[in-house]
């Protein structure tokens, strides 16, 4: 039971962590995006990234099963060449990069809002492209933003449920993440079981959003 429990965290915090690293690669240019695009498109795209903040997991989950199902031209697509996304943990990854999305975006994106014009006129003055202004000068200045976001997005990650159970099922050793492991355990009226479960998640996810509240407290404190 041991085992079961320490493989089970450990598949939780791999998909939270690699979740984490891939919003975080797609989160930057579009939050950059839609803090600085005057595109007649960008409320479709601020739509589109914000509504896993309103929408039912369950739908989500739903139709990504859908979609992995071979019966569909996707799950067929990728089944074609040796890809299964449905009960599997490339699927959970896929899930969670959906609807953790906008808690990556939306802090990155309110960072770089209020980052001062005349700072990128002075990097393109130096000589600098935009992408060195966006990667040396431009992101150090928003870390309290970049922080946030990694943060929301590796504990929203952490306590999923709905997508994660729709399209991955409970498989131990691949799907099982904490979540369904507590409520298996329920199921099961093995209390004991999804308290340590609960707890471990809840000390975790505690000790997690303290650090990275003290250090973007500092972070301001120290821009003044």
């Amino acid at each position: 039971m041991e085992n079961e429990f320490l493989t089970t965290m450990t598949l939780t915090f791999e998909l939270a962590a690699v979740t984490t690293v891939i919003l975080l690669l797609i989160g930057i240019p579009l939050a950059a995006f839609l803090a600085f695009s005057k595109t007649r498109f960008k409320s479709v795209a601020e739509t589109i990234v914000s509504m896993p903040l309103v929408l039912p997991p369950s739908v989500l989950g739903f139709y990504l099963l859908l979609a992995f199902s071979p019966a569909s031209f996707i799950g067929e697509f990728l089944t074609s060449h040796g890809i299964r996304l449905a009960f599997s943990f490339e699927g959970l990854v896929v899930g969670s990069v959906l609807f953790s999305l906008p808690f990556m975006v939306h802090p990155i994106q309110s960072a770089l809002s209020q980052v001062p014009r005349s700072i990128f006129e002075a990097s393109y003055t130096l000589g600098k492209s935009k992408i060195e202004t966006m990667v040396r000068v431009i992101l150090p200045t928003i870390r309290h933003g970049l922080i946030s976001g990694i943060v929301l997005a590796f504990a929203h990650t952490v306590g999923e449920f709905g997508v994660i159970l729709m399209i991955g099922g409970n498989i131990p050793d691949e799907t099982r993440v904490a979540s369904i492991a507590i409520y298996d355990e329920v199921e099961s009226l093995n209390y004991a079981m999804a308290h340590q479960y609960a707890l471990t998640l809840f000390v975790v996810t505690f000790a997690i959003l303290l650090i990275v509240y003290t250090l973007n407290k500092k972070s301001l404190e120290g821009l003044r």
